[in-house]
Protein backbone atom coordinates (compact mmCIF):
# COMPACT_ATOMS: atom_id res chain seq x y z
CA UNK A 1 0.00 0.00 0.00
CA UNK A 2 2.62 2.21 1.01
CA UNK A 3 4.59 1.91 -2.67
CA UNK A 4 1.35 2.71 -4.45
CA UNK A 5 0.94 6.11 -2.22
CA UNK A 6 4.41 6.83 -3.02
CA UNK A 7 3.98 6.78 -6.65
CA UNK A 8 0.43 8.49 -6.56
CA UNK A 9 2.30 11.25 -4.44
CA UNK A 10 5.19 11.34 -7.19
CA UNK A 11 2.97 11.38 -9.98
CA UNK A 12 0.60 14.59 -8.27
CA UNK A 13 4.61 16.30 -7.87
CA UNK A 14 5.33 15.87 -11.06
CA UNK A 15 1.85 17.12 -12.58
CA UNK A 16 2.39 19.97 -10.19
CA UNK A 17 5.84 20.48 -11.25
CA UNK A 18 4.78 20.62 -15.14
CA UNK A 19 2.02 22.72 -14.74
CA UNK A 20 4.42 25.29 -12.68
CA UNK A 21 6.83 25.46 -14.95
CA UNK A 22 4.07 25.87 -18.10
CA UNK A 23 2.37 28.40 -16.02
CA UNK A 24 5.87 30.23 -16.12
CA UNK A 25 7.43 30.23 -19.75
CA UNK A 26 3.68 31.77 -19.94
CA UNK A 27 4.41 34.60 -17.57
CA UNK A 28 7.99 34.98 -19.21
CA UNK A 29 6.31 35.56 -22.47
CA UNK A 30 3.64 37.87 -21.24
CA UNK A 31 6.51 39.97 -19.60
CA UNK A 32 9.07 39.63 -23.02
CA UNK A 33 6.01 41.46 -25.32
CA UNK A 34 5.54 44.26 -22.81
CA UNK A 35 8.83 44.83 -22.49
CA UNK A 36 9.03 44.73 -26.44
CA UNK A 37 6.14 46.95 -26.70
CA UNK A 38 7.75 49.29 -24.30
CA UNK A 39 10.60 49.67 -26.34
CA UNK A 40 9.78 49.84 -29.71
CA UNK A 41 6.73 52.25 -28.55
CA UNK A 42 8.92 54.74 -26.29
CA UNK A 43 8.52 58.62 -27.36
CA UNK A 44 10.36 61.66 -27.56
CA UNK A 45 10.97 64.20 -24.61
CA UNK A 46 10.09 67.81 -24.82
CA UNK A 47 13.73 68.52 -25.60
CA UNK A 48 13.93 66.15 -28.78
CA UNK A 49 15.85 64.01 -27.34
CA UNK A 50 14.98 60.01 -26.75
CA UNK A 51 13.83 58.96 -23.15
CA UNK A 52 13.78 55.96 -21.60
CA UNK A 53 10.33 54.16 -21.44
CA UNK A 54 10.61 53.03 -17.91
CA UNK A 55 11.52 54.46 -14.71
CA UNK A 56 15.07 53.23 -13.50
Amino acid sequence: MIPVLLVLLLALLLFGAGFAVKLLWWVAIAVLVVWLLGFVMRGTSATGGRRRWYRW
